[in-house]
Formats: structure tokens, C-alpha cells, sequence
């Protein structure tokens, strides 16, 4: 009866009716009601604007999976994972055919150096990257002034990232099937009157491939599943620089088990692809029978 009672005179007052010739309870029961109501027209305007799935179960997932939310971090990655192994590629040859084939002071200490970012944190790497190519970095704040080139927060400043973090992989490769050629067919060419450039391009190269081809495969895996230095100095911008690991971490925060589960999946197929890849160029050539 008495609940009735307060219904009634909720209901008659307006929503603004003050409350000093109200009782305690009565006012606490207004302020509840107009809680209800305001959280019931407030769904109600929830459900006007949010789009309408017509699927169920299952296939209410594979739709979802479609979205922007997972295809965009994936294109993204592609793109930074390849651009990042062109760049370490072009270096890695190039330092490991130095060091392969000539000898100088400081030739184990260049090696050392080039091999460091395998084994340094990646937070220390994303320091190191934002030291140099920062706003206010050595290099980063003479292509600000004068280029007016901005790395940081942008897809390249990833790439960039994700090139020195795989950059080892290719390094290491490309020395070990440098250092695999037999050095009398070089000397032969040489003999012949043959330049170093056509030595490499024609001698060299050809016989270290395979091994090359390798490490450049376990680079673009590497890159594509770089997260600590990546996030260091791209941020991580939806549509912009968030690459597949940054989504993946962004999903499990916001408990998007469905978007983590499916950009894992595959993350771990690629990996698993290139590794095999990878691994059938590593085998011998010439096996024993």
C-alpha cells in the first residue's frame, strides 16, 4: 500500500518538483525512480544508434572478425613486416659481406654491435631509437627542421623499429652463407679479370642465397610480431601505427577475446609458415646417400 502511495505521487510530480514538503523516504524513492528512468531512456537511445546484427552464434563472430578493428592492424603489419625487411635486408648483406669477406680492426667488435639488438630488451631498443630519431633526437630533430620529417607516431617510425629489431636475423644469416662460399671460385673469377661487383653478383650471391633467403624470412617474422620498440616509438594509433602484436594487447585489455583469439591464431600461422619456410632453405644442399 504504501509503496502505491509514493508511486502515485512520483508519478504525479514532475521531474523537477522541489522536495521540501516531501519525507525522507519519499524523496529517496523519487531520486530512485528517476534513476530508472533516466538509465531506461538512455538504453532506449543505445538501441536506436548501435547497429542491428542480424546473425547469431557463430557466424555473429565471423562477421565481427571482418571488421576494421582486426583487417586494418593485419594490412598494417604486412606493410610495416615488409618494409622493415627490405631495409634490414639491404644493411644485413651488406655488413655481412664486409665482415665475411674482409679483415680489419674492430672486425669482432663490428660484429658485436650488429648482433646486439638480438639479445637488448626492446623497451632499451625503442629508447635507443627515440635518442636518435626522436623529435629532440640527434637525427630526428635535423629532419624536423630541415625536412620538416616527423618519425615518431607514424608507420615509418614502426618500420624503422621493426627493421633494427630483425636486422640481426638477416646479419647473421647472410654472414654464415658468406663465409660458406668457397673462396676459390671467387679467387677464379678474380683470375679471370672479373670486378668485386661482379664477383658478388655473380659468384658470391648466387652460391649464398639460400641462406639469405632464410634469415630474410625469419626478419619479416621477426618484424611482424615486434611489440616493445614498436610501441616505443609508434604509439599505438588505431589505423595508424597499431600493428597485429599492439591489437592483440589492446584486445586482451578491453576484453575483445573473440578480435585476440582470432589475430593470434593468425600471427601463429604466418610465424609457423615462415618457419618452415625458412627451415627448408637452411637444409644442405648435397646430402650423402
Amino acid at each position: 500500500m504504501t509503496c502505491r502511495l509514493l508511486s502515485s505521487i512520483a508519478a504525479a510530480l514532475p521531474m523537477e518538483a522541489p522536495f521540501f514538503c516531501l519525507t525522507t523516504g519519499t524523496r529517496r524513492y523519487i531520486r530512485l525512480r528517476q534513476t530508472v528512468l533516466y538509465s531506461t531512456q538512455y538504453n532506449a537511445r543505445l538501441a536506436l544508434v548501435r547497429p542491428k546484427n542480424q546473425f547469431s552464434g557463430p557466424l555473429r563472430h565471423v562477421v565481427n572478425l571482418t571488421s576494421e578493428a582486426v583487417l586494418i592492424p593485419l594490412f598494417l603489419s604486412l606493410k610495416v613486416a615488409g618494409w622493415a625487411t627490405l631495409l634490414s635486408g639491404l644493411a644485413g648483406i651488406t655488413v655481412a659481406w664486409l665482415v665475411a669477406k674482409w679483415r680489419f680492426p674492430g672486425r669482432e667488435f663490428l660484429d658485436a654491435v650488429m648482433t646486439l639488438p638480438m639479445v637488448l630488451p626492446p623497451t632499451v631498443l625503442g629508447y635507443y631509437l627515440l635518442v636518435l630519431i626522436g623529435r629532440r633526437g640527434v637525427i630526428g630533430e635535423w629532419l624536423d627542421r630541415e625536412l620538416g620529417i616527423t618519425l615518431v607516431f607514424t608507420w615509418q617510425g614502426a618500420v624503422i623499429a621493426a627493421a633494427v629489431v630483425a636486422f640481426p636475423l638477416v646479419y647473421k644469416a647472410s654472414r654464415a652463407a658468406f663465409e660458406g662460399v668457397e673462396s676459390q671460385y671467387e679467387q677464379a673469377a678474380r683470375v679471370l679479370g672479373k670486378s668485386e661487383w661482379h664477383v658478388f653478383t655473380r659468384v658470391t650471391l648466387p652460391l649464398a642465397w639460400r641462406g639469405i633467403l632464410a634469415g630474410a624470412m625469419l626478419a619479416f617474422a621477426r618484424a611482424l610480431g615486434e611489440f616493445g620498440a614498436t610501441l616505443m616509438v609508434a604509439g599505438s594509433l588505431p589505423g595508424r601505427t597499431q600493428t597485429l602484436s599492439i591489437a592483440v594487447y589492446e584486445a586482451v585489455q578491453a576484453g575483445n577475446d573473440n578480435v585476440a583469439n582470432f589475430l593470434v591464431i593468425v600471427t601463429s600461422l604466418v610465424c609457423v609458415l615462415i618457419l618452415v619456410g625458412s627451415g627448408h632453405f637452411l637444409k644442405p644442399r648435397h646430402t650423402a646417400n
